[in-house]
């Protein structure tokens, strides 16, 4: 699942809703990545018919196909969706119900792992989206660093040293005395502040949810920047990028690379917080200069983050033809174990997760089995505390720890405006300030 890989041309949002050139479509699949590409040059093959994949990107996504699916208009046969909205979508009368004849998917549930399987599910227990990925995160950090500054490059002895906050900011420490930082920016580190005490964000008697383990994240996002752990190098940016191929200049910002900059005012990044999609859509594509310099390990505490669904809408004329695509992605046996091949995909089906693990490697990574260390942060998962909140929520949060960070408010004020800026978007939750 490549959250965040944008595919900015306009022309993919005007083609959801236009008609395709050229032949006929015997099946539309809509989705915020080209991910499924491959997936359905297979299937076109297999089945001898014409796919037209249609790609949003992930910023306008929800707003350009929630009004087609909600009129019918223009609505693709098959739609892919992410977690960060997905409990609010299984809600809505948008995807059919796979969980009856003729599709009956129910039977399928024991081939997966259980919190990938229940989360495609609404609150009556119906399946309308399922998926074949689990996404558990990790810390992916440099071999020949950690082997100059830390003595070892070896994912275990260096995950000891990053099981707790507190071995976090001794690295943090150990990394600058070299001039090399921790990480790009404060963001690796908010993973791990939530994990300490998992807890949704609005609880079920509609009420926000600030836990110390969240307000911890202001002390140490704030201790990250003042002490220059990272490189100041917002996530996404360009130098965010640029961080995974060597050094970079320090506090570079948004701004853009230039060829130029004086070596002086460079820093090296050591280390990256990604879920198991970062390693193919984000280090393989971007980090080409250090290609087999990297390997995963653990954090102070397990995460995931992302994901994606997929299911087909209700009213689509080609059901039988959009099941079988569906069918194919998410469980077949051989077309699943071929993908992990091709593309180091981390899967929730268990069958072919059994058969790949023990085997498996990564060039990239120096040969490491990566494929069974997320397979078992991804036991530690829990998603029940995923809300349909989430991600604006979340936004909200993160914007008023930036304003923290930078010095724009006090910690009292960041955490007053949060407040005030989800009641505003959700009148009906009471906040924890509400007398």
């Amino acid at each position: 699942m490549k959250k965040l890989f944008m595919i900015a041309a306009v022309a993919s949002v005007i083609a959801l809703l236009g008609a395709c050139s050229g032949k006929k479509a015997d099946l539309t699949v809509t989705s915020f990545t080209d991910e499924l590409q491959d997936v359905i040059d297979v299937f076109e093959e297999k089945y001898d018919v014409t796919v037209d994949l249609q790609i949003i990107p992930t910023e306008n996504y929800t707003t350009t196909l929630r009004p087609s699916l909600e009129s019918g208009k223009g609505a693709p046969d098959i739609f892919t969706g992410e977690i960060v909205y997905l409990k609010d979508w299984v809600e809505q009368d948008y995807w059919e119900t796979l969980s009856q004849d003729p599709y009956n998917v129910q039977d399928w549930e024991s081939d997966y792992m259980d919190y990938v399987f229940d989360l495609g599910k609404n609150e009556d227990g119906e399946v309308k989206a399922v998926s074949w990925q689990t996404t558990p995160g990790g810390i992916y950090y440099r071999r020949s660093i950690a082997k100059e500054v830390l003595g070892t490059d070896d994912p275990e002895e260096i995950g000891k040293r990053f099981s707790t906050m507190e071995g976090l900011m001794e690295v943090a420490e150990e990394m600058k005395a070299n001039n090399y930082r921790l990480f790009p920016d404060e963001g690796s580190i908010q993973p791990y502040t939530d994990g300490q005490d998992p807890q949704p964000w609005v609880n079920e008697n509609n009420e926000l949810v600030m836990t110390e383990a969240r307000l911890s994240y202001f002390d140490y996002a704030k201790e990250f920047r003042d002490k220059k752990y990272t490189a100041l190098a917002p996530a996404w940016s360009p130098a965010w990028y640029e961080s995974f191929n060597g050094p970079i200049s320090y506090n570079k910002g948004w701004d853009e690379i230039e060829e130029d900059e004086k070596d002086s005012d460079k820093t090296e990044v050591f280390a990256v917080s990604l879920p198991t999609w970062g390693l193919h859509s984000v280090l393989k594509e971007h980090a080409t200069e250090t290609a087999g310099d990297w390997a995963v390990t653990n954090g102070p505490t397990p995460y995931f983050q992302g994901g994606t669904w997929i299911g087909m809408y209700k009213d689509s004329k080609n059901k039988d033809l959009a099941f079988k695509f569906i069918e194919m992605l998410v469980h077949d046996e051989d077309f699943l174990e071929d993908w992990v091949k091709e593309t180091g995909d981390v899967l929730s089906y268990l069958p072919v997760t059994e058969k790949v693990k023990g085997d498996f490697s990564d060039e990239f990574l120096a040969g490491q089995n990566n494929y069974e260390f997320f397979l078992e942060e991804a036991e530690k998962i829990d998603a029940s505390i995923i809300t349909k909140y989430d991600q604006s929520i979340g936004d909200l949060f993160g914007t008023e720890v930036g304003n923290y960070v930078e010095g724009k408010t006090t910690k009292e004020e960041a955490i007053k405006e949060f407040y005030k800026q989800v009641k505003n978007a959700y009148p009906d939750i009471k906040v924890p300030d509400e007398k």
